[in-house]
């Protein structure tokens, strides 16, 4: 089967980030691109407790860029293992099930939660991580009788969904109910990482919300926020028209595209800016609940200056390392929280995975997906589809998938 691998090397890793920052192309084309299409066997059930996938359609996330651009911090290359077939954003059609596998037959539609953690990997008794419902962040991604990797699609072993077909754990798999669309079913996943980001730091509704990023992920979180019924003023800053135009559709109360943030800090949240001797702004008062969807020295770090006493900061975004001046930490008792996958919540009154509430807001009409989709390209476009993703807002892009269908 044709499928799309990503690989690198320290030498080509070395090579490609002197010659990348004279043209990106070669990132992806040439003898030296991260990500080629290659020939890859057909994959077999692992154990019993398996399903065989044909993937229907599985979009591009912004890891999977940075990813092919070499963007993501080499910290986390214990948890990889490479080469590996991309691809974590998914629906598809189970063509086999594995005889320790209950609730799941041929001929379901489906979505994966990708993370590989101890139940995936044969691991007995669980990590702790797993343990409290969190396997997306488990502490034996690089044991047990898998491959390194923190997913689908960064593990040798279990390739992702830029292929015909995967397999996925029984419980990696989520049945979608009649009426979801391939399109939504495919963006799941996303969904389910905003609105993890949003149930670790829900707010009410006397909160002032800052987004920034008003990309998938953040468009996707200010979705979570209204769909949970939270009546909070959210602000997002977006430099891109394109994106800041949708997220103004879904639920932002304003949208920030000049990058004035201290000013607009002051103005919607009435906080007081102070001028240091040397350096930027801070901010007493601000936002009590922000959501950093890019995570770079200077988001991070202007997060921290425009937040309020007792704030919570999620990290969302995925970046290399950050330069911090701590002290607005100490200074206003704020919080930073990491934010990575999803698991298991109390939810109404039960445990119900992050998946399961993502799928119901979804066939409630709480959250509308399809739209989200503005590109489907077969697979031998991929470069295509990294050109587009490079670019979105000259391309008018906002989800970008590989159909199968």
């Amino acid at each position: 089967m044709k499928a799309l691998q990503f690989f690198v090397s320290v030498p080509r890793f070395v090579v490609l980030k002197s010659l990348g920052a004279i043209s990106k192309r070669l990132f992806y084309d040439g003898p030296l691109a991260t990500i080629k299409l290659v020939d890859a066997p057909e994959p077999n059930l692992p154990s019993p407790d398996w399903v065989k996938i044909k993937t229907l359609l599985c979009g591009f996330c912004g890891s999977d860029l940075n990813l092919v651009f070499l963007k993501e911090s080499p910290t986390s290359t214990p948890f990889t293992s490479f080469p590996c077939i991309i691809g974590h954003e998914l629906s598809g059609e189970i063509v086999e099930v594995g005889k320790d596998v209950k609730g799941l037959s041929t001929g379901d539609i489906v979505t994966i939660a990708p993370h590989l953690g101890c139940a995936t990997r044969g691991i007995s008794p669980e990590c702790r991580s797993c343990s409290m419902g969190r396997p997306g962040n488990c502490e034996n991604f690089a044991r047990g009788n898998l491959s390194p990797g923190m997913f689908t699609g960064i593990c040798h072993d279990i390739n992702g969904g830029f292929a015909p077909y995967l397999v996925a754990h029984k419980t990696q798999v989520f049945k979608l109910p009649e009426g979801i669309s391939y399109e939504s079913g495919a963006m799941i996943e996303p969904l389910a990482v905003a609105l993890q980001a949003v149930l670790d730091n829900k707010p009410d509704k006397d909160d002032k919300v800052l987004v920034i990023g008003g990309g998938v992920i953040g468009s996707l979180i200010v979705q979570s926020i209204r769909a949970l019924g939270i009546d909070c003023n959210i602000t997002v800053s977006e430099p891109s028209k394109f994106q800041a135009e949708f997220v103004a559709k879904v639920g932002a109360n304003t949208v920030i595209t000049d990058g004035d943030i201290f000013d607009h800090t002051r103005r919607i949240t009435g906080a007081e800016s102070y001028q240091p001797m040397l350096g930027k702004k801070i901010s007493m008062g601000g936002f009590t609940k922000i959501f950093d969807t890019v995570g770079n020295s200077e988001t991070v770090n202007n997060s921290m200056r425009i937040m309020a006493a007792g704030g919570v900061l999620s990290v969302v975004g995925i970046t290399s390392e950050v330069k911090l001046d701590p002290t607005p930490l100490w200074l206003k008792l704020q919080t930073l929280k990491g934010v990575f996958c999803y698991g298991y919540n109390t939810f109404n009154g039960e445990k119900r995975h992050t998946f399961e509430i993502a799928i119901d807001l979804v066939k409630e009409g709480k959250i509308k997906l399809d739209d989200m989709v503005t590109h489907e390209l077969p697979l031998q476009r991929y470069k295509s589809m990294i050109q587009i993703n490079a670019n979105k807002g000259k391309n008018g892009a906002i989800k970008t998938m590989i159909s199968f269908v």
